[in-house]
């Protein structure tokens, strides 16, 4: 019974850390006037470049029309453009605009700082020991939830 407690006090946890980044992400997101959804197109498109509405939708594991009204909010907030296909004259390429980019390397800071702030003095072998076991949670996460997306560990 001792290993079921411990296993349900590291699901707790794990539940508030979720909780906790959730509300962390969406405020300061919205004080820079993204979504969520958004900001996961634009993270993605930073990881892969500039990419087809299609391309992103497999990508993001929702549907063309999902994706067309992001993108449609992102060109209306000048941070994607839609750029002819060089190989392909039926489709388009999201590409991210020069605002989108610079908003982008402030996101990537603002990771980049909150990681300090959570795991600095941590000592290494504890920070490489979390990450491992992150790793095999999310493995077996990704199996067990329905339509979880192939490729999240790139954000």
């Amino acid at each position: 019974m001792a290993g079921d407690d411990v296993r349900i006090d590291a699901l707790d946890r794990l539940l508030e850390v979720s909780l906790l980044l959730g509300r962390d992400t969406a405020a300061s997101l919205a004080a820079s006037g993204l979504t969520v959804a958004r900001t996961t197109l634009l993270w993605r498109l930073r990881t892969a470049g500039p990419s087809t509405q299609r391309a992103l939708a497999d990508a993001l594991g929702v549907s063309a029309r999902n994706v067309t009204g992001l993108v449609d909010g992102l060109v209306a907030a000048g941070l994607v453009s839609r750029e002819p296909h060089p190989a392909d004259r039926r489709a388009t390429l999201v590409t991210p605009t020069a605002r989108g980019e610079e908003l982008l390397n402030e996101l990537g800071r603002g990771q980049a700082e909150l990681a300090g702030q959570l795991f600095d003095g941590l000592p290494p072998e504890r920070l490489d020991g979390l990450v491992a076991a992150l790793d095999d949670v999310l493995e077996r996460l990704r199996v067990l939830v329905p339509g979880a997306v192939a490729g999240e560990e790139d954000r």
